[in-house]
């Protein structure tokens, strides 16, 4: 099953191109990850379905509300880097999330899937 990874901004709009940076990245490495962006206002209508929550720098004031409810759900959330987030460095935004949920996943998960004849 796809892990789901939700960022979150404003408006939803300015972490597009970093949702696609990290979705290339996790597809180049066989990885079953499906990013997507949602504003601060949509957020908790996906708390349900996602397995992280990365806050966008500008949305970091969020983070003492949203993380009582999150760790109530046993949801890991990020705040993204600053650096990392004005230079959409997804492939290393994408690491960050690969160990977060290494911490609560089985072994296994984060190994790149092999083609099998």
């Amino acid at each position: 099953m796809a892990k789901k990874v939700m960022l979150v901004c404003s408006a939803g709009m300015s972490t597009s191109l970093l949702v696609k940076k990290m979705q290339t990245a996790a597809i180049e490495r066989g990885l079953e990850i499906d990013v997507f962006s949602a504003s601060q206002a949509e957020a908790k209508e996906y708390f349900d379905e996602i397995s992280i929550l990365l806050l966008g720098p500008q949305v970091r004031y969020l983070e003492g509300e949203l993380k009582k409810v999150l760790d109530s759900m046993g949801i890991p959330m990020l705040i993204i880097d600053s650096r990392d987030y004005g230079t959409i460095n997804g492939e290393k935004v994408l690491d960050e999330v690969l160990a977060e949920l290494k911490k609560g996943e089985p072994p296994g998960f984060h190994e790149e899937k092999e083609d099998k004849p």
